[in-house]
């Protein structure tokens, strides 16, 4: 029996030896697998979408016999989320001749764009302006309508919509002395009624670093139509920073006694980007 039992007893331990391997080995590679897997890079977080477009500003001085000073600004944003777009338009402008202010003017303009086919989208606006200089001294537009994106490529953009909505605006009298120079102000009635809106936007790239863009928007109620054209040539000077040229054109129709009709003028400008 001695020998059948050493046999036994060689056998046991030879099995509880290989399974004790095959566990161990079993362990290091669960182990491996494991560290392997904390090693790994972890996957990168999206980036959370922010506002993009441009912020612009100029400044003119001159002293000596002609003392003058001009000051403007624009700020130009837009942002995207799902098929929802936002878009902002700012601008601002002050101006002083010989010590005499000769403009004061600031704008306003949010946009609320939603897809609904393809390039089609329904938007939903807000236009606000004070304009000391204008005949009227505040006035605001509300609108809402179709819009199409009919060029969306990386040389070239260009949307446009036509909405209806109502506006508000407060009239002023300029008085003027026999030289054109503002001396006085007669506020007017209030005046509201239905308005029609167009709005025009647009891009086109010329060069690797310079473009041509314009901003447009026409208001018409109440038997008069407003204009405000911006249009720019942009020179990229790097990542962000580039030069605009611009010509700014503000019209009236119908303007209050003592305003003009046609208000213009030209900027230079440095323009810093938002990406």
């Amino acid at each position: 029996m001695r020998p059948m039992t050493a046999v036994l007893n060689i056998l046991g331990v030879a099995f509880v030896l290989t399974t004790g391997v095959a566990a161990a080995d079993g362990l290091e590679s669960s182990d491996q697998s494991h560290l392997a897997a904390l090693a790994e890079p972890l996957p990168t977080p999206a980036q959370p979408e922010t506002w993009v477009g441009s912020g612009q500003g100029g400044l003119l001085i001159t002293s000596g016999n002609t003392p003058a000073l001009t000051i403007n600004g624009k700020l130009d944003l837009s942002h995207s989320h799902g098929g929802w777009k936002q878009a902002v338009f700012a601008s601002a402008l002050y101006g002083r001749n010989q010590g005499q202010m000769n403009g004061e003017r600031g704008e306003f303009r949010y946009q609320l764009d939603r897809q609904i086919e393809g390039r089609n989208y329904w938007f939903t606006g807000l236009d606000a302006v004070r304009d000391l200089f204008s005949g009227y001294s505040v006035r605001v537009t509300v609108s809402t309508g179709l819009g199409r994106r009919f060029v969306d490529s990386d040389t070239a953009k260009l949307s446009a919509n036509v909405g209806v909505g109502y506006e508000v605006f407060a009239e002023q009298d300029l008085i003027r002395d026999d030289s054109g120079n503002l001396i006085g102000r007669v506020n007017g009635p209030t005046v509201h009624g239905i308005a029609a809106t167009f709005g025009l936007k647009g891009e086109r790239r010329l060069t690797a670093n310079t473009s041509l863009q314009e901003n447009l928007a026409i208001t018409s109620a109440t038997g008069k139509t407003s204009i405000a054209s911006d249009l720019a040539l942009h020179i990229s000077l790097g990542n962000r920073l580039a030069l605009s040229v611009g010509y700014d054109l503000r019209a009236n129709t119908n303007p209050p006694l003592g305003a003009k009709k046609i208000d213009q003028g030209t900027t230079l400008n440095v323009v810093y980007a938002l990406h």
